[in-house]
């Protein structure tokens, strides 16, 4: 019973293996053939596929040149947004004092465009005038007929002075004028440059309806965070919104002036790049600055608004110079390159194990081969749901892997050839030696996972793909180790092949030295004749198995040695006293 757990063991550990797999090809089945989102190739990144190139630039209020810190700034809220929408690998850069160029793998989709064109400062104004988007009316002909273009001469200034950004008395006659003529879909209306101290006429992101919005009251700035969930009292998906000690007052004193006023004065707008995110009524007046958006939001659109909210605070406002589609900057043949550079590592390898560890190096291969197989599905389950691409440095990170798993081998194998030159069988030694190796190699791959979560957290965008692949494959790394090379080591351990110790198998004791019956017990020494190729062999095998024995080993081999010298001459002869040849 004793001798069978050992396989039982080895056999749940390679179902388990096995049921690891079919679940991760599952998923990713699921993800190319019903959610149509997800592929058999893992994605690749911009250096090695293309993509799409945006180039933003920045313009101030006053017409100067922006700051370091506000470029800088702004191109960390600009990646901030392109992660947010799941692509990978993205490139973001100033470029000329002014400017942001924005790489992207691929073709990019339309949400993803807007969330980076969508690039001037977020603004909450109050709601004044809200209807539908529609510009015309119906004439005394019965014909639809576009309003006209608001005469210049009609008043423009308030009669009376507003009071707060919701006085009614910001709609003068001609802002009214405008309104009834504004056109949702006419690309020549340029909301976004609006002066925030005045009204706003614009429509929604959808062009489904036209507002007329009092001034800017509060920037993105207030806004310390943006999250979405599903609300546990309505099952609603929300957007909970957090502003700053500043906004948490002025949006209290809204919300105050806003609750039970009638629609649409009520509302109170988000808007960025002049046109309108979202513009719910006031449910209560909220003074911890911590409100809530509800309404008919799926679990994409309130992710979709709650990014907008958390990174729309930028500095500075910026125009779409030019958007059109790049080449890789590295192309195929680098990829091919790369992949080359692999095979050759995984070739050098193979024949190192298999002339070193003969047999034994057939283990290293599979191994290697179900690390790879995991590795590809992962890759491909990550680019679909965590939108990673595959960069060139990236392949980088995949071959130094092999040179990791290798030496992990190492540590196994030669812990397992220690028990045997120790005197054990080889199922003993493939058991004991797990025990001591194992050790050593989760040690090892700690750090290399630490170094690699070091790496990816400081270093550069264009190195993140290196230290990311270096921890993945680091830890299916040991998941190999634990499911499929012990255990397969274990099974084969118990075959004729291997557990005799066969020439070729890479685990003969008698050419690994194993001279120790015991602790400091050796075999008879070998008669004093012509010594043939075997018994050099032997003779050499001896010598490493004596330079690998530890201090104690040698003392104790050491009077061992005295003591057979002793007896002899207290039996044969007078201490001090040579036996010779002939003496009774």
């Amino acid at each position: 019973m004793a001798t069978s757990t050992p396989v039982r063991h080895a056999w749940r550990a390679l179902i388990g293996l096995l049921a690891i797999t079919a679940v991760l090809f599952g998923i990713n089945a699921l993800g190319v053939y019903v959610f149509k989102g997800s592929s058999w190739v893992p994605e690749l990144a911009l250096d090695l596929q293309g993509g799409t190139q945006i180039v933003l630039e920045a313009q101030t209020e006053d017409g100067a040149d922006p700051s370091t810190e506000q470029m800088q700034q702004a191109v960390t809220i600009i990646r901030q947004r392109v992660d947010a929408s799941g692509v990978g690998e993205a490139d973001v850069t100033t470029q000329g004092g002014n400017q942001i160029v924005v790489q992207i793998p691929g073709q990019a989709d339309e949400e993803t465009r807007n969330r980076i064109e969508a690039s001037a400062q977020l603004q909450l104004r109050a709601v004044l005038v809200a209807g539908a988007p529609t510009n015309t009316f119906v004439g005394e002909d019965g014909n639809e007929t576009p309003y006209p273009t608001p005469d210049p001469t009609l008043q423009a200034t308030p009669s009376v002075a507003p009071t707060n950004g919701s006085d009614t008395s910001w709609v003068t006659p001609r802002l009214s004028a405008e309104f009834q003529a504004y056109d949702c879909a006419d690309p020549a209306n340029d909301p976004a440059s609006a002066p925030a101290d005045e009204p706003l006429v614009t429509c929604d992101a959808d062009g489904t309806v036209k507002y007329i919005l009092g001034p800017v009251e509060l920037d993105g700035s207030s806004i310390d965070d943006a999250t979405f969930g599903l609300q546990t009292t309505n099952n609603q998906w929300a957007v909970n919104l957090d502003f700053d000690d500043e906004g948490t007052e002025t949006f209290g004193q809204i919300s105050q002036r806003l609750y039970g006023a009638d629609p649409p004065l009520n509302q109170f707008a988000f808007v960025l790049d002049g046109y309108v995110l979202s513009a719910p009524s006031m449910n209560g007046v909220i003074l911890d600055g911590k409100p809530s958006i509800t309404g008919s939001f799926t679990q994409e659109t309130a992710k979709v608004l709650a990014d907008q909210l958390k990174y729309g605070a930028l500095p500075l406002s910026f125009s779409v110079e030019s958007s059109n589609s790049i080449s890789a900057t590295l192309g195929s043949q680098q990829l091919q390159i790369g992949l080359i550079a692999g095979l050759i590592g995984l070739a050098l390898v193979a024949l190192y194990s298999l002339i070193v560890y003969r047999a034994l190096g057939f283990v290293i291969i599979a191994s290697l081969v179900v690390m790879a197989v995991l590795t590809y599905i992962t890759l491909c389950i990550l680019a679909w749901r965590m939108g990673f691409r595959l960069s060139l440095a990236g392949v980088a990170g995949l071959i130094v892997t092999i040179g990791f798993t290798a030496d992990s081998f190492i540590v196994y194998f030669e812990r397992i050839r220690d028990e045997l030159r120790d005197g054990k069988s080889i199922t003993s030694a493939v058991e004991d030696g797990w025990g001591r190796a194992k050790r050593t190699i989760y040690i090892s791959k700690s750090i290399n996972i630490l170094a690699a979560v070091v790496l990816y957290i400081l270093a550069d965008s264009t190195v993140k793909g290196f230290a990311f692949t270096l921890g993945l494959t680091t830890a299916i790394d040991v998941l190999i180790f634990i499911l499929f090379t012990h255990p397969v080591m274990q099974l084969l351990a118990r075959t004729r092949f291997f557990g005799s110790g066969h020439p070729l198998s890479g685990l003969d004791p008698t050419a690994l030295g194993a001279v120790y019956r015991g602790r400091a017990q050796f075999r008879a020494p070998v008669p004093a004749v012509a010594p043939t190729a075997s018994a050099r062999r032997a003779a050499k095998s001896r010598g490493e198995a004596v330079r690998r024995q530890t201090i104690a080993e040698r003392k104790q081999a050491e009077l061992a040695a005295g003591g057979a010298g002793n007896a002899l001459n207290q039996s044969g002869s007078k201490p001090g006293k040579p036996v010779k040849e002939g003496d009774d």
